[in-house]
């Protein structure tokens, strides 16, 4: 049985990994609310997050996104889908450890660019299909020291998401035995 203790259940990882879809769904097995970081950075912005980009730049979008991280992981209890670099922010990851359990959804290269070819809604992934593989590659190199701080690592594969999702939930309760020992 999973008891958060007013804890936020944060989880991160590279576009494509399974955040928002696992996400919805985790949430709604543990009766938490769902929120989407990305969403709120917009929602924050007054704009879509290629217009933020695009009106002031990767610096100030990142700036605004530490800002609603550090709101979001100060409030209740919920599941929480990170943006895809945010978690690379030092202030982030220690808002994270103060305040969530932290979930990296890690997926290998061939999962990634099998689930982000052809998305045009992902800003950071502008490009040809040629180029996708290499940024993703690029951010794996980037960013995934920083996710690896994570407390629980749950391996996404290509599987139905209530199967990802069971093994969120199982690899949770892991964390919280090991904790209690």
């Amino acid at each position: 049985m999973i008891n958060l203790n007013n804890k936020i259940i944060l989880l991160v990882g590279l576009m494509g990994s399974g955040k928002t879809s696992v996400g919805r769904r985790l949430a709604k097995r543990l009766n938490l609310p769902f929120v989407d970081g990305d969403q709120e950075v917009e929602k924050a912005a007054g704009l879509s997050l290629v217009d933020v980009l695009k009106c002031f730049g990767v610096e100030e979008y990142r700036a605004g996104e530490a800002r609603v991280m550090k709101r979001l992981l100060q409030g209740d209890s919920c599941v929480l889908a990170s943006g895809g670099g945010s978690f690379v922010a030092e202030q982030t990851r220690k808002y994270a450890k103060e305040n969530a359990i932290t979930i990296w959804l890690k997926a290998d290269i061939d999962i990634l660019y099998h689930r982000t070819t052809g998305r045009k809604h992902r800003p950071f992934l502008k490009g040809s299909d040629d180029e996708l593989k290499n940024k993703l590659e690029k951010y794996i190199h980037d960013e995934y020291p920083y996710y690896s701080e994570a407390d629980i690592i749950v391996e996404t594969k290509e599987e139905q998401v209530d199967n990802t999702v069971q093994r969120v939930i199982e690899a949770i309760e892991q964390f919280q035995q090991e904790k209690k020992s």
